[in-house]
């Protein structure tokens, strides 16, 4: 029996999994490791944290599946993306926490930037909106207020990369300085279309070459983990950040393909192919974690407030005692009762891309319980991403793409039937959830699988993806398009001046 480990290091917690060659859980690990808030807006993590965490994690999944580590036919990692960190190249420390992808601090420079006439360049060439978001501003306030940092950084004595490069540094001993092109594609600093760091992307946010990690495509000699971690070298043949791990594990490998991730927000990407489709709806374009070959692209659209809406409810409002109870209380009314509520508790990203917009409630009636509020809580999550699936099938339209004629979905909500029931109704498409709903790590592992030769190509993980459950659509169009109605008209009534 061939195994592959993924490890999987997120914004809160890392983990690990041992996966079969048929794409099985065999085993997982998980710890949690602390947040670090120094002040309003500003979100920080030790990188050792993140390095000390996810090795525990490797240690502990390889003994709870019985297993030695040279019985492991490769490494995959995917990893929180964005999140920066810079570290010194002889000594391997770094020179402070990792600014993490939820940080707004550089929200004045990215306004600069904008007011400067630059938006369309950036977009042009890394797909993306000048947003604090993205981890090239984020580099830029690094240097100009760690002590030293930029003085260091340009006699080459530092190393710059995003959470998979800063784990890969330490896995190889300093050995290898690399990342994938899926995390690159996310730095503001990347240019999507000659697969390279862009000279005048570097200098117009003024970040000295010599920081920046070699690039590979996401299945690829990525180094060699040392001995000392697990007991036996083990290659490290997969690398992309977690949404693009997360289509790739859901086998979304042809244009027009669609995954959702359900988690604390909800990640939404519609596989392109080999055309770079610049978005008129408010999405960004990405690149798709790529085995080899022409470059692979996607739409992305992202909800800041998906699955913490119901832990608003558990610790906002005291409306039930864990997250578990949801589905229950929302069932025990047959519909919301007219009430909307649209959770922008820290404002709206795609396709509103509306930052000071703040949550509401609308429709409240004396007959309204909590029960209704819940409900209307659980359908926010479908109706904002069905407002994503929307404006990427106008791209798509407008540019004689492929329509989406179902949406795979994963993440921890996704177990929510009432939800996905609801999301299918909205969609007027099925929704498919998999046997596995670990994609994210999944998609890590089949990337080092294919490296290693233990998959043939994606036609091979394509054939073994399976469905746990298919949500076909139930409600009329004509009342479905009345219910998106009411949420954009909500949405209206608060984001209005």
């Amino acid at each position: 029996m061939t195994y592959l480990l993924a490890l999987d290091q997120g914004t809160s917690s890392s983990r690990s999994i041992v996966f079969d060659r048929q794409g099985r859980v065999v085993a997982m690990a998980q710890r949690e490791f602390p947040q670090i808030y120094p002040q309003p807006g500003w979100v920080e993590h030790d990188p050792m944290a993140l390095w000390q965490t996810q090795l525990e994690t490797a240690r502990e999944v390889l003994k709870k599946a019985g297993l030695s580590a040279d019985r492991m036919a490769g490494v995959g990692i995917t990893n929180q993306r964005e999140t920066t960190l810079l570290w010194n190249r002889a000594t391997g420390t770094p020179v402070g926490n990792a600014i993490v992808w939820q940080d707004r601090r550089t929200e004045p420079l990215c306004a600069e930037l904008r007011e400067r006439g630059h938006e369309e360049t950036i977009r042009s060439k890394t797909g993306l909106r000048i947003d604090a978001y993205f981890s090239g501003t984020k580099l830029r306030w690094m240097l100009d207020h760690i002590p030293q940092a930029r003085a260091q950084a340009e006699r080459g004595e530092l190393a710059f990369g995003t959470v998979d490069t800063w784990l890969i540094w330490r896995l190889t001993q300093g050995r290898r300085h690399v990342t994938d092109f899926s995390n690159a594609s996310r730095t503001l600093l990347f240019n999507v279309h000659e697969r390279r760091w862009d000279e005048e992307l570097m200098t117009l946010l003024d970040i000295p070459p010599s920081l920046m990690p070699e690039v590979l495509p996401s299945s690829a000699a990525f180094g060699r983990m040392d001995a000392q971690w697990l007991g036996a070298p083990l290659d490290i043949g997969g690398v992309a950040g977690d949404q693009q791990s997360a289509l790739f594990g859901q086998a979304c490998f042809q244009a027009g393909m669609a995954k959702n991730t359900y988690g604390t927000g909800c990640f939404m990407l519609m596989h392109t192919g080999e055309r770079f489709q610049t978005s008129q709806n408010g999405l960004v374009t990405t690149a798709a974690a790529q085995v080899g070959g022409a470059p692979q692209y996607a739409l992305e659209g992202s909800v800041f407030i998906g699955g913490a809406v119901v832990q608003w409810l558990r610790d906002g409002l005291s409306a039930i005692r864990s997250s578990s109870e949801v589905q229950a209380l929302a069932e025990s009314v047959p519909d919301a009762g007219g009430v909307v509520l649209v959770p922008a508790f820290t404002g709206l990203g795609a396709p509103y891309w509306q930052p000071d917009a703040r949550g509401s409630i609308t429709g409240i009636s004396r007959g309204t319980t909590m029960a209704h509020i819940a409900r209307a809580a659980l359908e926010s999550i479908a109706f904002q991403s069905a407002a994503l699936l929307g404006a990427m099938g106008r791209d798509a339209v407008a540019t004689g793409g492929v329509p989406v004629s179902e949406l795979r979905v994963d993440g921890g909500a996704c177990v929510n039937n009432l939800l996905m029931q609801f999301q299918a109704d909205l969609l007027g498409i099925p929704v498919v959830r998999p046997e596995v709903i670990e994609t994210t790590a999944l998609g890590a592992a089949y990337l080092a699988g294919l490296h290693a030769g233990v998959y043939r190509g994606t036609e091979e993980l394509e054939a073994q993806w399976r469905a746990e459950r298919r949500f076909e659509p139930a409600m009329p169009r004509d009342q479905a398009l009345e219910k998106m109605a009411l949420w954009e008209r909500a949405v209206r009534q608060t984001t209005a001046p």
